[in-house]
């Protein structure tokens, strides 16, 4: 057995989505030994910060929210499908023909989990494959990029996965997972009625 956390740590100078100073977190000691018998820290950070899970308020007006978190979807087999080979977008050629089926959650590996900074044109997933996974019914997607598109107009990825309820985790680590089958075991913290969360994300291979 083996574990690989695939979450992305947490620090000030973390990746955040087009470099937006305001998107950094900010960590702060607001107790120290020197005035005080204890230490304290503070965090001021985006909820789509590092890995996390997206909800459906974050692209549709008065979606559904972080209220609705099932921790029992996130517990589950995952497929690790590597994409490295993947110039800045995934397609629908890219993914007819793997081994992904209905109800399946799926993780894309792609040449963004080696950039330890923010990529302009990081590998996003393009409407068509998105509308091919929503026609499966998969259950989730998780991608190692900042967002599963790149600002595309309209939002078409993300509404065409959302269309279906299908879970999309962002900010993956999949670096040194190779592609297989996995136990996953995904916690969100459990902030109420927010489009994101922020997730620990670890896999198990029986390997």
């Amino acid at each position: 057995m083996k574990i690989y956390d695939v979450t992305m740590k947490i620090h000030p100078e973390i990746q955040v989505y087009k470099n937006m100073e305001s998107k950094k977190p900010i960590i702060e000691t607001v107790a120290d030994f020197d005035q005080n018998d204890y230490h304290e820290t503070n965090i001021t950070m985006n909820v789509h910060t590092g890995t996390h899970l997206d909800f459906e308020l974050h692209m549709v007006k008065d979606g559904k929210t972080s209220s609705t978190l099932d921790v029992n979807k996130f517990i589950r087999e995952v497929k690790v499908f590597d994409l490295t080979d993947v110039v800045e977008e995934i397609t629908y050629e890219d993914l007819k023909d793997l081994d992904i089926q209905k109800n399946d959650f799926v993780f894309f590996k792609t040449q963004n989990s080696f950039e330890d900074t923010f990529n302009l044109k990081f590998v996003y997933i393009r409407k068509d494959a998105a509308k091919y996974l929503a026609s499966l019914n998969i259950s989730g997607v998780g991608v190692d990029g900042l967002g599963v598109e790149r600002s595309q107009q309209g939002h078409p990825t993300h509404l065409a996965l959302m269309e279906k309820d299908i879970d999309i985790i962002e900010g993956l680590r999949l670096k040194e997972v190779k592609e297989g089958l996995y136990m996953m075991y995904a916690l969100a913290l459990p902030i109420l009625d927010v489009d994101a969360c922020p997730m620990s994300v670890v896999l198990i291979s029986n390997d």
